[in-house]
């Protein structure tokens, strides 16, 4: 079909790849950091032109020549907020804004707490989400509040101006599940709570469908729906039905494919829409490597020489049980609590036992979050890893027995960018009439490590267990409902 690119604007820089529509081969690639304001920064206030000054230049050097269709993947959680006319009415509001939590427990409040807005738009207000950022504008900067007249999504805004700012705006259902103001349930949006949240209504753009294009520049360059971070990385990964994500950063996620929109009334899932027409159901927990680190600073190491104590002891850690909830725990929702070491016995009181502790307390925290997931019917088959901590020996020794299935460690690459390259060829083979709507081109999956649980699995079943009874002990009910116990295995292990 020809040559595609995906452009990826995280937080920090701009990447782009440039790929063969029919085979995914990377054939170039261009990178550029956003350029950085002197004097002091607000880390949740940009210039979005940042985002174009580094576009331009990753750019550079021909990148695109022969180029004939562009995806578009940015950081999620993003807000601009445009006048009538539209210009900024403030700088654009993206990362995880502290600022907003007193507006979200307020949003919470107001349309009747978790579990109305679960049943609403299938997520409770958080204050990195856009409808948080927009309460909080309204808040503090009531005159500049007064002044929005539309609403867009750092993707949303990379689009339209790529596009020379159409009258037409547009985002994706990706994109849009995100907001906090659109159902992943019914495909719409709630204008209402939009006007909850800002005081009035705003205009928001048009939700296009997965191989949908968002239009064609005068030089006739396709521009595909584009989408956020994480729709785009699943889609470079090649994620299907069974297939599940753990995030590891300081903090840790869970998503999995699945063929409908969940809700769960304690807001433990966050349902989002992924850019293929399917849905990713996320779990969200506080504590995940931020628990490695922890322990490493506590030993005097790094996660490195953490995992290489770990290694040193054996699965149960002795009878040590590490609740990992150091800084309060979103799941299970126990915001104000404290991490717990359990089970010390002077044989115990060793390092690499207290290593071994909080590698296995932080995947059977994971393992809860899958869990939540398992119980409202999502079928897991295998789980991709990602993050600095997922290629750790301790990690992948330990994974597959607490999640009970196979474990892929994907090979470092540029997942966004090539999703949004994959939507763009899928845009394009849908203009042409090479490619059906609801199916995306067919691309190598990604050169992988892959783990699978052994002949040790039962005393890997039996760690898990003893965390969960240890949780239960300490934080009894901590789960609305029956509590997450260790999930069957599948048939074979």
């Amino acid at each position: 079909m020809g040559i595609v690119a995906g452009l990826d604007s995280s937080s920090t820089f701009t990447r782009i790849v440039v790929c063969d529509a029919d085979t995914g081969a990377v054939l170039r690639q261009g990178y550029a950091p956003h350029p950085q304001p002197a004097g002091e920064v607000n880390p949740y206030e940009t210039d979005p032109q940042a985002w174009l000054l580094s576009l331009g230049e990753a750019a550079g050097g021909g990148i695109l020549e022969g180029v004939q269709a562009i995806g578009v993947s940015a950081q999620q959680h993003g807000l601009l907020a445009l006048d009538a006319q539209g210009g900024l009415v403030c700088p654009a509001l993206v990362g995880n804004d502290k600022r907003g939590q007193v507006a979200a427990a307020d949003l919470a409040d107001k349309l009747g707490g978790r579990q109305a807005w679960s049943e609403a738009v299938g997520s409770v207000p958080q204050s990195a989400q856009p409808i948080a950022k927009l309460a909080w504008l309204a808040r503090t900067e009531p005159e500049a509040a007064r002044r929005i007249a539309m609403i867009m999504s750092p993707h949303d805004w990379l689009v339209w101006q790529l596009l020379g700012r159409p009258v037409r705006r547009t985002t994706d259902r990706g994109g849009a599940s995100g907001t906090g103001w659109w159902s992943p349930a019914t495909g719409s949006y709630r204008i209402d709570l939009v006007e909850l949240a800002l005081g009035h209504r705003a205009v928001l753009p048009e939700v296009l469908g997965p191989a949908d294009a968002a239009g064609t520049t005068p030089e006739g360059l396709l521009i595909s729906a584009g989408t956020g971070e994480t729709m785009a990385a699943a889609l470079g990964l090649g994620l299907g039905p069974g297939d599940a994500v753990v995030s590891l950063g300081a903090s840790g996620s869970v998503m999995a494919v699945h063929h409908e929109a969940l809700s769960e009334p304690g807001g433990l899932i966050t349902s989002m829409a992924d850019a293929t027409g399917m849905h990713l159901p996320v779990v969200n927990v506080s504590n995940a490597v931020r628990a490695l680190r922890g322990t490493a600073d506590l030993l005097g190491t790094d996660l490195e020489g953490l995992s290489d104590l770990a290694l040193k002891s054996t699965p149960g850690a002795h009878g040590l049980v590490l609740l990992p909830y150091l800084e309060g725990e979103r799941t299970p929702n126990l915001p104000h609590t404290a991490g717990t070491l359990s089970g010390l016995r002077r044989d115990s009181m060793k390092p690499e036992h207290l290593a071994r502790a909080a590698f296995e307390g932080m995947l059977c925290g994971l393992a809860d979050a899958l869990d939540v997931l398992r119980t409202r019917g999502v079928e897991i088959r295998r789980v991709f890893l990602l993050g600095a901590a997922a290629e750790l020996p301790a990690v992948t020794a330990a994974a597959p027995g607490l999640f009970g299935t196979q474990i892929v460690v994907p090979a470092p690459a540029d997942y966004a960018a090539l999703g949004a390259a994959r939507q763009a060829a899928w845009a394009l083979g849908v203009a042409r009439g090479t490619l059906a709507p609801h199916t995306p081109p067919v691309w190598p999956a990604p050169a992988a490590q892959v783990f699978e649980p052994g002949e040790d699995l039962p005393a890997w079943q039996a760690v898990r267990q003893q965390y969960v009874t240890t949780r239960e002990q300490i934080h009894p009910g901590a789960f609305a409902g029956p509590a997450p116990a260790p999930a069957a295995y599948p048939a074979g292990y």
